[in-house]
């Protein structure tokens, strides 16, 4: 094949870090489109040359260079010559760490400095044409939450930069799909509470997302929250999200749950009475700016509705406290008796909430399994049986509802019983 191929990007940086890589990515210097072509790739990139590799399918991209030519990420004139070099293509990305290449025989080729960055555990920015692009400010910030375990921090300069981009109205460029796409992949991470402070030191969540920053400061009951804020309350429970499940919608459940704290009239601070209503119409208006999935927004709005109920299943001596229909109305709520495992996603949410607080990482959340045992007795149900009993249409509902009713009552009793509560 015409040109010099190099591996470029996140597969040399992790294999450095000595993550495993699972996607490649290439850069070929000195090569044309038909030469591409010719070779059997397959050409895949609108906006400059890409192409398939014709046995392994990984992507190679012809060296370019981008010069900027209007707003947002798109507004960009690129050029693929062959004349263009491996310098070339590597100053216009945006990490030193991610600005590194290897050739076939293993050299690594690293203008900008980013093995000693990575040594030393460093985000920087390559160059001044980082701040002309700015997915580049929810990139590093979702970096940021990757490489987490690593202890990666931001360059000073790099969080100026950042700060900058974010008071330019820059961001208002960014596509919904495109920033909903960057917090799914930063909800995937083992740490995703860091994306998002990472966004509010440089003053990119407010611009985002409202909603959130409007919890930074909130107070909260210091003997339920020892850790302070509602903001910092928020983090803490998306990182339990994040060891409880690799659900993401149990992940932004987590992360939205608490929004209704951040409405709170200043003057009933700590308390926050009504916090999980109040959640709903701003939770919906997250869901609505970013297209986030119907799946995932019903999920989230479940846990805003429901966690301060769920969390009260049962009382400080682990006796339960509610009333039966309550119960009922949660379950039903939740869609128990058509899809069970939606339960089961907002009970982790719940458990990740009482789990985000300081001195409470590992405590014990016995609601979740109380939850779950309740559910199930109320659904056994005999529809024949109650069929049988000459009900008709909405006498059937009724009948059900009361039997369902009887059950609650019945497991609440041995539940009791059985605890000694």
């Amino acid at each position: 094949m015409q040109g010099q191929v190099y591996l470029v990007g996140g597969a040399v940086r992790d294999a450095l870090l000595g993550v495993k890589v699972y996607d490649r990515d290439w850069v070929v210097v000195g090569a044309t489109p038909e030469a591409m072509l010719v070779a059997g790739f397959e050409q895949v990139g609108k906006d400059f040359p890409v192409f398939l590799h014709p046995k392994t399918k990984e992507e190679y991209a012809l060296a370019r260079t981008e010069r900027k030519s209007g707003t947002g990420y798109h507004g960009f004139e690129v050029s693929a010559s062959q004349e263009v070099t491996l310098e070339e293509d590597l100053i216009r990305r945006d990490l030193t760490i991610n600005a590194m290449a290897r050739d076939d025989a293993g050299k690594i080729i690293d203008p900008y400095g980013g093995q000693v960055d990575l040594q030393n555990r460093v985000l920087r920015h390559v160059s001044p044409a980082f701040s002309e692009d700015p997915l580049r400010v929810l990139r590093v910030a979702r970096f940021a939450a990757k490489l987490a375990p690593f202890g990666f921090r931001l360059h000073a300069d790099t969080a100026e930069l950042m700060r900058q981009m974010a008071a330019s109205g820059e961001l208002d460029a960014l596509t919904p799909e495109r920033v909903w796409q960057e917090v799914v992949k930063a909800l995937s991470t083992t740490q995703p509470s860091v994306f998002f402070a990472v966004l509010a030191e440089v003053g990119a969540l407010r611009v985002l997302f409202p909603w959130l920053a409007d919890l930074q400061g909130v107070e909260q009951p210091a003997k339920h929250h020892p850790e302070g804020d509602a903001w910092v309350h928020t983090l803490l429970v998306l990182d339990a999200a994040a060891e409880l499940s690799d659900d993401i919608g149990v992940r932004f459940a987590a992360l939205v749950h608490d929004l209704g704290k951040g409405v709170t009239p200043r003057e009933l601070w700590p308390k926050h009475h009504g916090h999980e209503a109040a959640g709903l119409p701003l939770v919906e208006a997250f869901c609505a700016s970013y297209r986030v999935p119907k799946k995932i927004e019903a999920l989230a709005l479940k846990v805003t509705q429901w966690h301060g109920v769920i969390h009260t299943g049962l009382d400080s001596d682990g006796k339960p406290y509610l009333k039966p229909k309550t119960y009922l109305k949660v379950i039903q709520s939740c869609g128990y008796f058509k899809q069970p495992e939606v339960l089961e996603q907002v009970l982790l949410a719940c458990k990740a909430d009482a789990r985000g607080r300081t001195g409470f990482e590992q405590a014990a959340y016995p609601q979740a399994a109380f939850w779950l045992a309740l559910a199930q007795a109320a659904g056994q149900v005999d529809n024949q049986e109650i069929l049988a009993q000459g009900f008709k249409g909405a006498e059937i509902a009724t009948a059900i509802e009361r039997k369902r009713i009887e059950l609650i009552e019945a497991f609440i009793e041995a539940y009791a019983v059985d605890n000694g509560v």
